[in-house]
């Protein structure tokens, strides 16, 4: 904000200087040609080119040096100069106030030289800042790092608990949950692995009736498996139990049922992970055919499953 500010700020000291060109001199046409060329230059972005020109008409038409020292000073701080120097620019304009006090640039000058004090003091809290952003960004990238390499580890202590898992035999529980639409292996209490899953196509709340394609929420238990199934290999789930049936009663519809832990849609298995950016079941829980056959080895019938919201 600072540099446009000062940038805005230059270009209204600068406009009137320019429109009035070099009237005032008294060197005639060569003395105006030459600040011409000079100025062309700095327009052009060619600041060490203009600056060089400047000091050229300095040496060679002495009574312009008032202007010519404030015309570099104005370069040495132009904020799109990318070698611009503040200290070469208040020495011009210190130059001025010093050495040619009745200078019409003299009150320019001075105020100049209050706005870049202030720009350079931003500008250093700008570098400051700009650093221990720098240092932060470099300790974060570190933490990153770190937390890498502990997913790693967590990864590989995952595989060893979950391959000692299928030595012992199985699970004794499946949590699902749907909101954060996760399925979960239990064993005495210790989650074995994770997966991620798709539900039915309209999630929210338990399932009340046949039709409405919502996954159920309650305690049930893996009653049945169908490894010819149409989503590959499926867990059938003991989907109506006492509680479902009652309130299919008392709302006087058919409760539903063929509630499933099953994978994907035979001929669709290469969408792999995919699958689970969106809920597309008709109440059940599915995951990938890997997965499923996975879940399946570990377990076994009659393994509670737990169906949070």
């Amino acid at each position: 904000m600072g540099g446009h500010f000062f940038l805005f700020f230059i270009v209204i000291i600068m406009t009137p200087m320019l429109l009035s060109g070099c009237s005032h001199f008294t060197e005639g046409y060569q003395t105006k040609s030459t600040f011409q060329e000079a100025n062309n230059l700095f327009n052009q972005g060619s600041y060490k080119a203009s600056l060089n020109m400047y000091e050229q008409i300095s040496e060679k038409y002495p009574t312009t040096s008032d202007r010519v020292l404030f015309e570099m000073g104005i370069i040495y701080a132009y904020p799109k100069n990318e070698q611009k120097d503040y200290q070469k620019s208040l020495e011009c304009f210190q130059r001025i106030i010093k050495d040619y006090p009745g200078s019409e640039y003299r009150q320019n000058s001075e105020t100049m030289i209050f706005n870049i004090n202030n720009v350079a003091i931003k500008d250093k809290k700008i570098a400051s800042q700009q650093t221990q952003i720098e240092t932060l960004r470099q300790e974060v990238k570190g933490k990153e790092n770190e937390i890498a390499v502990l997913q790693k580890k967590i990864e590989a202590l995952e595989q060893k608990v979950f391959a000692y898992a299928i030595q012992k035999g199985s699970a004794d529980k499946i949590l699902i949950e749907k909101q954060a639409r996760r399925l979960m292996l239990i064993s005495k209490g210790e989650v074995l692995k994770t997966y991620k899953i798709a539900l039915g196509g309209n999630p929210i709340g338990p399932k009340e009736r046949q039709g409405d394609n919502k996954t159920p929420e309650g305690i049930y238990s893996i009653d049945a498996r169908n490894k010819d199934s149409r989503y590959h290999l499926s867990l059938h789930i003991s989907y109506p139990n006492e509680r479902d049936r009652k309130r299919a009663k008392e709302l006087g519809v058919s409760p539903g049922g063929d509630i499933m832990i099953h994978g994907i849609k035979n001929g669709f298995s290469w969408v792999g992970d995919s699958h689970s950016e969106v809920d597309w079941t008709k109440g059940c829980i599915a995951v990938t055919d890997d997965e499923i056959e996975e879940i399946s080895k570990l377990v076994p019938n009659g393994t509670i499953v737990e169906i949070r919201p």
